[in-house]
């Protein structure tokens, strides 16, 4: 049995202090995610009646949730978004892997100053109104194609993915050559596989982007059947915007709900993200330090 390392007062009065900073911290972040929870099951006028923390829901409904979901446009947000995340993504991956690779292959003409133009745009950009004109040059407006084309490759994602593919020894790519294999053998059937936990992180960094994007949609989309939940949620909290929710249901009933609603739209638009990010955890540490120990 080994000895364990007596720790001194100092250490452990450190310890005892960072941990009760941390937990306090843990707290601050998690508490107004568990508040909006918690009074998106409650109704509005008790929940103004209470006073200080809110630990469970006061006089508990589920009317928010029935009236949100009476709004088509929910429905019809979560789908628009749904295409921009599982079409957005996959165009990401897809043209970010293929930059990635011509970034860390060696002796290819004009490597460099192409790597230097594109660290550039991580610094600079045209600004909004250029770039409108652009989207809207290649016909792109009015389209849900505008939320996935335009942000297809983003610079820091393509240098966390070249330096992944660096990582990668060199004597694989000769054997493929020797093999009689090409660049699409190599990126494809040897880089790509080699590389699962790279991908998972920069695919969830590209997934999240897209499910919480939303100015993109409101300077493109004109029409109120492709905007994405997260314009539909701005709808609702910013300009109030509850249209199509209290239809077909009474004063009294409206009252009864209220401000709920905005709790309740909130959680519908946050918590299919949050249920991802558990099972792509065991993929960040090793994904996200590969792009961290080396430039």
């Amino acid at each position: 049995m080994k000895n364990k390392i007596k720790k001194s007062t100092g250490e452990r009065a450190f310890d005892a202090v960072n941990t009760t900073l941390l937990i306090l911290i843990a707290l601050v972040m998690i508490y107004p995610l568990y508040y909006v929870l918690v009074a998106s099951f409650s109704t509005y006028n008790s929940l103004i009646k209470s006073n200080g923390f809110l630990l469970y829901p006061s006089e508990f409904t589920i009317e928010a949730y029935k009236m949100a979901f009476k709004n088509p446009m929910v429905l019809r947000g979560y789908a628009n978004t749904m295409f921009a995340v599982i079409v957005g993504v996959a165009v990401n991956l897809l043209l970010t892997a293929i930059g990635a690779y011509f970034l860390s292959r060696r002796d290819v003409k004009l490597q460099k100053p192409i790597s230097i133009l594109i660290v550039i745009t991580m610094y600079f950009s045209g600004g909004m109104i250029p770039f409108y004109f652009t989207v809207k040059g290649f016909g792109l407006e009015g389209s849900l194609w505008s939320l996935v084309i335009p942000t297809a490759i983003n610079t820091f994602n393509l240098i966390i993915m070249k330096t992944a593919f660096s990582e990668i020894p060199h004597s694989l790519e000769e054997s493929v050559e020797i093999d009689g294999g090409g660049h699409f053998i190599m990126l494809f059937k040897i880089i790509m596989p080699l590389s699962k936990a790279t991908f998972a992180v920069i695919g969830l960094y590209y997934a999240v982007a897209h499910w919480n994007a939303w100015f993109n949609a409101m300077l493109f989309l004109k029409e109120r059947t492709q905007f994405p939940i997260q314009l539909i949620l701005r709808e609702i909290l910013i300009q109030n915007n509850m249209q199509g929710m209290s239809e077909g249901v009474g004063f009294a009933e409206a009252n009864y709900v209220g401000e709920t609603i905005k709790y309740a739209i909130i959680v519908i638009s946050t918590l299919p993200i949050l249920i991802v990010y558990p099972f792509m955890q065991k993929y960040f540490v090793h994904g996200v330090m590969i792009g961290a120990v080396k430039g």
